[in-house]
């Protein structure tokens, strides 16, 4: 019986004690291992079989083989060393050769009728072919794909010299020189070509035994070389997309091991591959769970968590899904999204939305800048008057943002798809007011078109109309706006058939209504019609705790319309701004602030206090110094001439006292803003 030490108690140490133990051939005397856990240690205590943690005191027995299982070189050669001359020692390639043809063979067993068939059966079950020569060169095995890659019998073979075989074998070269030979060519007498690898076959003295080849039909090789490119090409393009992708992308294996970051995953997280590749998944979370372990422990993908990974503390939103190949997890894909990123992109684009907007109705109630409480309660009240039809009253002063009222309400009810119509009452004569706002019937009066015109409120139909300055409608107006608010209907000019229409009326002032009644200017009866939803909106004046927001919003303006790139103001500026009661509103700080940037130098990017001028000078001047003594009287020009040239001096002074502002300037000469209008269209101004 040959007496047997095991060395290693790792996988191939324990499949080898438990074939030896199953033989009555050898006898282990002991296993070596310096972890006495080991699996193979344990099975040989369970079969009493003597363990050491030193394999040396295995060699001071009477050894007939010693098995090598470890794996490592220098275990080895030490073996080698200091065994005895007529030990064996089985080295680990061998012993793992040996544990697979064992493996076989006990499978195989219960058909077998020799050990001859039973290593024929083993070896013939290999996709490779496979010949075996002795010391001498005879052929003493040659397995069945061994046949169908060379297309010849084996028993035509066996006991044949390699040379009378394979002419130009290279078996015989190996087994002088010792040395390996992989992959090489080789073609047979009948013109087959084959790729081979040949080892040669060394005993526990190191003298050459024989030799074997493995070898496959080289139609076959290329295939399979192509396969593998083919797997490798598409490897190296999915690496290629995940390395350059601009999202995120981390992967870990089935235990939550990290496999795989871009180079985006460390721009965000601050990580590199060193302190992530072959680390637990929640090495890169600061606040949070892991979301990798849990789409492992639940097979179910997750999206949308918040989560604070990395050094940086960068928050994030991460979506992780599992990795489930043939039914199998095998791990799973995250990605990362950068919240500062998403919150930067929406940002640009609720700019680009403001700039590129193409409906009639341009704002919306994020376009009411001011967090006071004068305007908080309009901005409510407008939301809470966009989702009725009832008609709203925007009453303040000039400049104070009425037409921005409108088109949000407007934008925020369910008629947003439909038009928005804004018609400025006292821009259009009073003439063509009545057949602008009801339209025409064909023939109703010289010069209209063929076939009559569409008004105002028709073309709006099912949507709103915004009336401006509807303070200035003449009296007979005021009384078909009147049906118009009662009936739901329309007349027009010339015409006799009513035409029902569904119109949403927003109406817009600056005088005091209750005022122009006691006066008899304004209807009572349409004032009670239109002012069922009235809206105060504050002037700038008494919302001064606005202003730097106001300022910011209307500099972002100002740089898109001129553009510049100013990026605040100052705190100062800010001050003495607050200071001026601002009878313009904010249609005047805009002025303000545009005449500010325009004059600012290239490289200056803040609004200062020395940007703002002096507020002195936009004090109203007494309406007394408008009166001047008219021109002389010149001879060849007519009184008619004389007096408008007086009246065109008077009207300009006044409109540069009061920068341009027309119901301010109308007010001060005593006269309506529609005549205003007229007398600009007829002097020429």
């Amino acid at each position: 019986m040959q007496k047997v030490m095991i060395v290693g108690g790792g996988v191939g140490g324990t499949t080898v004690l438990k074939l030896l133990s199953e033989s009555e051939v050898f006898s282990i005397v002991c296993m070596a291992d310096t972890n006495e856990s080991a699996e193979g240690m344990l099975a040989a205590n369970e079969r009493s079989i003597p363990t050491v943690t030193d394999w040396s005191v295995g060699l001071e027995r009477d050894l007939d083989i010693i098995f090598d299982t470890t794996g490592d070189p220098s275990v080895y050669k030490k073996i080698k060393r200091d065994m005895g001359e007529q030990t064996i020692l089985i080295p680990g390639s061998v012993a793992l050769i040996m544990t697979k043809l064992f493996e076989e063979k006990n499978r195989l067993i219960s058909k077998l009728e020799n050990a001859s068939a039973k290593m024929d059966l083993i070896l013939n079950t290999t996709s490779e072919g496979m010949v075996v020569i002795d010391h001498e060169g005879f052929i003493i095995m040659f397995n069945d794909s061994a046949e169908r890659a060379s297309d010849t019998k084996r028993e035509d073979v066996i006991g044949r010299h390699i040379k009378d075989f394979i002419p130009s074998t290279g078996l015989l070269r190996v087994m002088q020189t010792n040395q390996k030979e992989v992959n090489q060519e080789i073609s047979l007498s009948n013109g087959t070509e084959l790729i081979t690898t040949r080892i040669p076959l060394v005993n526990a003295d190191k003298e050459i035994i024989g030799a074997f080849s493995m070898f496959r039909n080289k139609t076959e090789a290329v295939q399979l070389a192509e396969q593998i490119t083919d797997l490798k090409e598409v490897q190296t393009m999915l690496q290629a997309i995940i390395q350059s992708s601009d999202e995120a992308i981390s992967v870990v294996d089935e235990q939550g091991r990290g496999l795989l970051i871009n180079p985006a995953y460390t721009r965000i997280t601050g990580l590199t591959k060193t302190q992530v590749i072959g680390k637990p998944a929640s090495i890169d979370i600061y606040e949070g769970e892991s979301m990798h372990m849990k789409v492992l422990q639940t097979k179910k993908p997750v999206r949308g968590v918040n989560m604070r990974v990395g050094p940086k503390h960068k928050e994030v939103i991460v979506n992780v899904a599992p990795i489930i190949v043939d039914g199998c997890l095998k791990g799973s894909v995250g990605v990362i999204h950068d919240v500062s990123e998403i919150q930067a992109l929406t940002h640009e684009l609720n700019r680009a939305r403001q700039i590129i907007r193409t409906l009639q109705a341009k704002y919306s109630f994020d376009d009411i800048i001011g967090a006071s409480e004068e305007m908080k309660l309009p901005i409510e009240q407008a939301k809470l008057s966009a989702r009725t039809p009832a008609t709203v009253l925007l009453r303040g002063e000039s400049g104070t943002g009425k037409e921005l009222f409108a088109h949000a309400i407007h934008n925020a009810s369910d008629r947003k798809f439909n038009k928005f119509v804004r018609v400025n009452c006292a821009a259009i004569s009073e003439s063509l007011l009545e057949s602008e706002l009801f339209g025409y019937d064909e023939g109703a009066f010289t010069g209209a078109s063929r076939g009559g015109k569409v008004g105002f409120f028709e073309e709006a139909n099912q949507g709103s109309i915004f009336l401006d300055e509807i303070g200035e409608l003449p009296a007979n107006i005021q009384a078909k706006l009147l049906r118009v608010l009662q009936e739901k209907e329309i007349i027009r000019v010339g015409g006799t058939k009513p035409i029902p229409i569904n119109v949403r009326v927003i109406a817009a002032t600056n005088i005091n209504l209750e005022q122009a009644i006691a006066n008899g200017s304004f209807r009572e009866d349409l004032y009670f019609r239109l002012n069922r939803m009235p809206i105060f909106i504050a002037p700038l004046r008494k919302r001064k705790e606005d202003l730097r927001e106001l300022a910011e919003h209307l500099i972002n303006k100002i740089n898109q319309e001129y553009g510049r790139s100013i990026e605040g103001i100052t705190a100062a500026a800010i001050h003495k701004m607050q200071i001026y009661n601002w009878p313009g509103n904010v249609r005047e700080l805009e002025n303000i602030l545009g005449r500010a940037i325009i004059f600012m130098k290239l490289n200056e990017t803040v609004i200062d206090i020395q940007h703002i001028p002096d507020f002195i000078e936009g004090i109203p001047v007494k309406q007394e110094k408008l009166l001047m003594k008219p021109s002389g009287y010149v001879s060849g020009k007519p009184l008619s001439e004389i007096i408008d040239q007086y009246e065109a001096e008077i009207i300009q002074q006044a409109f540069h006292t009061h920068k341009g502002n027309k119901t301010l300037t109308a007010k001060a000469l005593g006269i309506s803003v529609r005549n205003l209008y007229y007398k600009i269209e007829k002097l020429k101004l």
